[in-house]
């Protein structure tokens, strides 16, 4: 599972890198469906995985505005310190918190630790498919979907 973040954060990586070729008017543009636009959908995926991780760890959300993050480097640089606490926490992850229960102060219900990770993976993964569809409205290719071929499992011989 822990693979599946390093995949995504690859990804995003990709994103943001295929991004900086797009006027900071594309990457405001409203845009049908998802979280608005390419530069909130971005920095949405970024704020709900930390929030959801700190949640788990029964810390407190740090309530980040968007309003301070409008390019996407400061986007980025926010998106990229938050993947290295996120990355500490799961370098210690045990199979064993897969079934503890956790709640949050955002939300009502107690979700198990594993529920809540493949939640966070899965809402990332979901907003890859709309950053390439807007990609293709803007005329770029998007970023390849595919987890073959990225090197994740490698077998060390």
């Amino acid at each position: 599972m822990i693979k599946l973040f390093h995949y995504n954060w690859m990804v995003r990586d990709e994103w943001f890198e295929l991004f900086k070729q797009v006027s900071k008017e594309e990457l405001l543009r409203n845009r049908i469906g998802g979280a608005g636009c390419i530069l909130y959908t971005l920095f949405h995926i970024a704020d709900v995985e930390y929030s959801w991780i700190r949640g788990i760890q029964g810390k407190p959300d740090i309530q980040v505005q968007y309003e301070n993050y409008k390019t996407l480097e400061q986007v980025k640089e926010l998106s990229d310190s938050w993947i290295q606490e996120t990355k500490a926490f799961l370098d210690s992850w045990s199979d064993d918190f897969d079934n503890q229960l956790v709640s949050v102060p955002w939300n009502e219900g107690r979700y198990t630790q594993g529920e809540i990770l493949r939640h966070v993976i899965a809402h990332e993964i979901h907003h890859m498919g709309q950053l390439s569809i807007w990609a293709r409205e803007i005329g770029i290719q998007p970023i390849s979907a595919n987890l073959i071929g990225r090197g994740l499992f490698t077998v060390k011989r």
